[in-house]
């Protein structure tokens, strides 16, 4: 997931006050910011001013109110308004095998490495998941590295703070357009051709499915993971966090994965922390030192 995609796509213009539909003054642009870094740690800067406005102005007219101010105090006593209000922050772009290289390290190396020496388990997070088509691309990958589901334990863990999008990556349909870069065999790895209803989309193949659990998740909460990990996506997310936060999410992580481990993050991200726990492997890939 890339959160709060704001400098791109619609609501680019500056909008004064009298063009503007609610009132909306900078104390309530700063209300905003607080409360998304407060509760997902994304960090706002001053320029995004116009652009929140453009996202939250649908909660508005959904909730029938008539300032920004009765929004906020709306949602600050309004508990359950706290997903809708992330949702409307967040924009998620993403596609199968983005930043394919990641992909193909996993198949080609990472899982025929580990073969080798015998393990037979692996545990991956994919951290900020989207509408799931990251962690649909890390199971096509296990099968194109010749994994046999009956003789692997596999949990691929998919999370991600947006409930919208989960309930997409769950359901595993998407419009044929999406698989449209993805090779045939990629496909026949992947996807069935839907019928009826479903005639211009593809469908994931159940026993893909099976590899995996999808979660809600707040990286900056607690994380219901129990077992050490052998590989963590956490793709273009980072950038959207300040310097102390992203250090606390990398420790974190670090934490969490096994010597060996893989850390895979995104094209524009350079962590904030120290990486002398890790081996830099290849262009945003990096392995963790063996203890």
């Amino acid at each position: 997931m890339d959160p709060v995609k704001l400098g791109q796509g619609k609501g680019l213009s500056t909008l004064n006050d009298r063009e503007r539909e609610f009132p909306y003054q900078q104390a309530d642009f700063e209300h905003v910011r607080q409360k998304i870094y407060n509760h997902a740690g994304i960090s706002l800067a001053d320029h995004k001013k116009d652009l929140v406005y453009n996202r939250l102005v649908r909660r508005l007219r959904a909730l029938k109110l008539d300032s920004f101010k009765g929004y906020l105090e709306y949602l600050d006593s309004a508990p359950t308004e706290m997903s809708q209000f992330v949702n409307a922050m967040t924009t998620n772009l993403t596609s199968f095998y983005r930043e394919a290289h990641h992909f193909e390290y996993l198949s080609n190396i990472y899982i025929p490495q580990l073969a080798k020496s015998g393990q037979r388990k692996l545990r991956i997070w994919s951290s900020a998941c989207s509408v799931g088509e990251e962690p649909y691309s890390i199971a096509i990958s296990l099968l194109e590295a010749g994994i046999s589901m009956e003789q692997w334990d596999i949990k691929i863990l998919a999370t991600d703070i947006d409930t919208d999008v989960l309930a997409t990556a769950k359901e595993g349909i998407y419009p044929i357009n999406r698989v449209d870069s993805l090779s045939l065999a990629r496909k026949k790895l992947g996807f069935l051709r839907g019928k009826d209803r479903h005639s211009d989309k593809v469908i994931v193949k159940p026993s893909l499915k099976e590899l995996l659990h999808f979660e809600h998740c707040n990286l900056m909460e607690s994380w219901d993971i129990q077992e050490k990990l052998d590989v963590i996506f956490c793709r273009n997310v980072m950038i959207y966090f300040d310097k102390e936060t992203q250090t606390r999410l990398l420790d974190r992580m670090t934490g969490l994965l096994k010597p060996g481990g893989m850390l895979f993050i995104g094209h524009s991200e350079s962590p904030a922390r120290s990486m002398k726990d890790y081996q830099l492997l290849g262009r945003t890939m990096y392995q963790k030192r063996q203890a």
